[in-house]
């Protein structure tokens, strides 16, 4: 296979990997005071390399690296978004890091250093590649979770996700070792091949701890316990990268392994996914209610997000699939609305994080009440905003698959998560107002008027998403 054209596959990876190198020379000869010019740096790089995953080989899967790396439109639909989080992350980030004075070079680049691991997890083709990308991803996130040293709740988040991440990359190693052992491969298709009429308990073992592992970082019930504590004490803006970005690559590779990898064991891997699900969506609804910080509210509303994403991968099929790519679409869209609103509420340059401080919201600044309502609907699942369909397609899928418990669950899990959506729309809107925002910049509003636009219009013209979700969920079978 010529040079050129296995690199050809990997060019969104080099120009952020390359980009960072850059960026990393110019803030060390420059100083503290290169960070708003590496900063801004970072975005164009995430930009390029987003141009270079919409311009790539489309309709097309091909593989590189002796099927070490795969790029096809799935890969392609899922490293979009990984990169519109990160783009979105880093544009709302800046003005929150220069008044807490934690505005470094090194946090975009760190951003970029861990977008590229993400884009290496979601093109893996076999567990090898799978592991570099998870690890190359994970060892940022640490250092981003702690990045302001200064604040004790921020430097116990690092410290938590630290502990556990490492805990959840033995488990994903151990399980690996395990399929490798029994399969005699690392390749996905080819673990698929080994396994057909072959499906010993060891593989089943393997495939719990492997799974484990891509839990973790999809905060998903057992492995959820990291959320609301790191998505508390870490800065807003790095809260807001690891409910977006990290989330895509977790969610695509999990969907790529199980599908690609263990498709002659559907009902053992079906089994597991359904109970992390169930779990997810029932904690993620229930936990919620009672969650007086915004933060806390929202790291509960990502595991239930991520259990309703996971309907769809329970059915097992193109439907669901297509399913997973519609909601992760919604959902990250949704997220970094809702922590632009959250990087909004700040008086007298402090920040404010509690649920409470929105009450008036809608007397004394309605354009931004407007935005966040239709933005909360839309997570509550109210039609015909975006957030409906998402939940549509998966519970649509698990109906299809025959999985009406599933199916059922979670149409009774998003009535109650309704509950404390829909609770803060009647805050802005009926309860006495509290004191008045500060205005923000540009750039945070941009991002929170963008996200409740697309929300509320995405039923007018879906063909894009659609067209692409379609189109990204075949090239899976």
């Amino acid at each position: 296979m010529p040079v050129d054209y296995s690199i050809s596959l990997i060019l969104p990876e080099i120009i952020l990997g390359f980009g960072a190198l850059a960026l990393l020379m110019v803030g060390a000869f420059r100083g503290e005071k290169s960070a708003g010019l590496v900063t801004g740096l970072a975005v164009a790089v995430i930009a390029f390399a987003l141009l270079g995953v919409c311009f790539a080989h489309h309709g097309d899967t091909l593989f590189g690296y002796d099927g070490a790396v795969i790029q096809d439109n799935f890969g392609r639909f899922m490293s979009a978004l990984a990169l519109i989080g990160s783009l979105g992350t880093l544009v709302m980030a800046i003005p929150f890091l220069k008044r807490e004075g934690i505005h470094k070079f090194e946090f975009p680049i760190l951003i970029l250093l861990s977008t590229m691991g993400m884009l290496v997890l979601i093109s893996a083709g076999n567990l090898i590649t799978l592991y570099l990308g998870f690890e190359m991803m994970s060892l940022a996130l640490y250092v981003i979770a702690a990045f302001h040293r200064d604040d004790v709740r921020a430097s116990e988040a690092g410290l938590k996700y630290f502990v556990l991440g490492a805990l959840s990359s033995g488990l994903l190693l151990y399980g690996a070792s395990l399929i490798y052992g029994f399969a005699g491969t690392v390749a996905f298709r080819g673990i698929a091949n080994a396994l057909v009429g072959h499906q010993g308990i060891g593989v089943i073992f393997g495939l719990v701890f492997l799974t484990a592992g891509l839990a973790f970082k999809m905060s998903t019930v057992p492995f959820h316990m990291w959320t609301p504590d790191v998505y508390e004490g870490a800065p807003t803006p790095v809260t807001a990268f690891f409910a977006t970005a990290p989330k895509m690559a977790a969610v695509a590779i999990a969907v790529r392994v199980i599908i690609t990898a263990f498709p002659g064991i559907q009902l053992e891997w079906q089994q597991i996914i359904i109970f992390i699900s169930i779990c997810s969506m029932l904690l993620g609804s229930f936990a919620a209610i009672g969650q007086t910080n915004f933060k806390r509210l929202m790291a509960y509303s990502a595991i239930g997000n991520m259990g309703f994403a996971l309907t769809g991968l329970a059915a097992g099929t193109e439907g669901g699939v297509y399913g997973v790519l519609i909601y992760m679409s919604a959902y990250l869209v949704m997220t970094l609305g809702v922590f632009a609103a959250m990087l909004s509420m700040q008086r007298d340059g402090r920040a404010i994080e509690t649920v409470a401080d929105l009450s008036g919201l809608g007397q004394t600044n309605p354009v931004m009440a407007f935005f966040l309502a239709m933005i909360m609907f839309s997570l509550a699942g109210v039609p015909p905003l975006a957030g409906f369909f998402a939940k549509f397609y998966v519970f649509q899928a698990a109906i299809q698959a025959n999985l009406y418990t599933l199916a059922v669950v979670g149409v009774l899990a998003s009535v109650v998560a309704a509950y404390y959506y829909l609770r803060i729309v009647k805050m802005m809107y009926f309860d006495p107002s509290a004191q008045v925002f500060d205005r923000q910049g540009p750039a945070v509003r941009a991002v929170l008027a963008i996200s409740g636009l697309v929300m509320l219009f995405f039923w007018v013209y879906p063909a894009p998403v659609v067209g692409a979700a379609t189109a990204a969920a075949h090239s899976l079978f």
